[in-house]
């Protein structure tokens, strides 16, 4: 058989085309600034709670007043001058702050500044002359309480020794930690003298040993 001529060969692989120039990538566009956000809006002032401070904030100052007035018809007359350790302060002494209390918790919501220093105790008859006083200062604070607003319980409230300020703040905190928490305490102390002397303590929080849960 004759051999096929070089033309009859398969066509020689034509050419390969020379590949096309690659594109040149066009340049990144610059990205855009970043918009500088807007300034935030002042926060619009927080609206009064819905509710007044006596429920909101006090609604246990009537309880408080309630079971501090039971300690103190239990504190025995004729005993006005026993303590229990040499430090302390006398029973009648002890009970007579007790029961005078609510007067500062008077003067905190009257005043905005209270210049203090060491002011003896009124000195009272007997158990009975005790329990009405606080009957009277208690009746008063409860009074100025109930007709308290907003803007009295948030405005500041100082109390000074001299130059020195020794507390401040916003009158309701105040009112909370220096009265309530400070009745709280110090009636604390007059159940254990009560125990001490042997005389029935009264139910608080809970039970005592010598009363069951107090009356709602």
């Amino acid at each position: 058989m004759p051999k096929k001529s070089a033309s009859s060969k398969r066509s020689a692989h034509s050419k390969r085309s020379a590949p096309s120039k690659r594109s040149v990538p066009s340049k990144r566009s610059v990205p855009s600034k970043r918009s500088v956000p807007s300034k935030r809006s002042a926060p619009s002032k927080r609206s009064a709670p819905s509710g007044d401070p006596l429920t909101l904030l006090f609604a246990d100052l009537e309880g408080e007043l309630k079971t501090t007035r039971r300690f103190l018809e239990r504190v025995p007359d004729g005993k006005d001058d026993w303590r229990p350790h040499g430090k302390s302060k006398s029973l009648g002494e002890l009970a007579a702050h007790v029961a005078q209390l609510p007067g500062l918790g008077i003067l905190m919501l009257t005043r905005d500044e209270f210049v203090g220093g060491a002011r003896p105790e009124t000195k009272v008859a007997d158990s009975a002359a005790r329990v009405k006083m606080f009957d009277e200062v208690s009746g008063e604070l409860q009074r100025l309480v109930k007709a308290l607003t907003w803007d009295h319980a948030m405005s500041t409230w100082t109390s000074k020794f001299g130059d020195r300020v020794v507390l401040k703040g916003p009158r309701a905190k105040v009112l909370r930690n220096a009265f309530v928490s400070h009745l709280a305490h110090h009636r604390a102390q007059l159940g254990v003298y009560l125990r001490m002397l042997d005389v029935s303590v009264p139910s608080s929080y809970g039970p005592s040993a010598d009363e069951g849960p107090p009356p709602a």
